[in-house]
């Protein structure tokens, strides 16, 4: 539990979205993340974590406020952005950091 080093074995890179039903700017950061999971299909996988129901994997990932969302390049670190970010702004990380 106490390591810090974890190796992401997935076969493209990851966008993980950690949020909760009663979370408003969640919601409104939904359908954007779908959209995003559609235009980048087959080059990003795209997840979706329930902090209310997986309180353990946001612990891991030290979610403290949603909506939270963590990027996975294929080699590096993740990096993790908080808030309802626009789409224009999601898209550039993506870009950038994981394509």
């Amino acid at each position: 539990e106490n390591n810090k080093e974890w190796k992401y074995e997935g076969e493209i890179p990851a966008v993980i979205d950690f949020y909760a039903d009663w979370c408003q700017p969640c919601k409104m950061l939904a359908p954007t993340i779908d959209k995003l999971s559609k235009e980048y299909d087959g080059k990003v996988n795209f997840y979706k974590v329930n902090t209310e129901n997986e309180p353990e994997l946001s612990g891991a990932f030290g979610i403290q406020s949603i909506p939270s969302i963590l990027f996975i390049p294929m080699e590096g670190q993740p990096q993790m952005a908080a808030g309802a970010l626009p789409e224009v702004q999601l898209k550039k990380i993506i870009d950038d950091n994981l394509l």
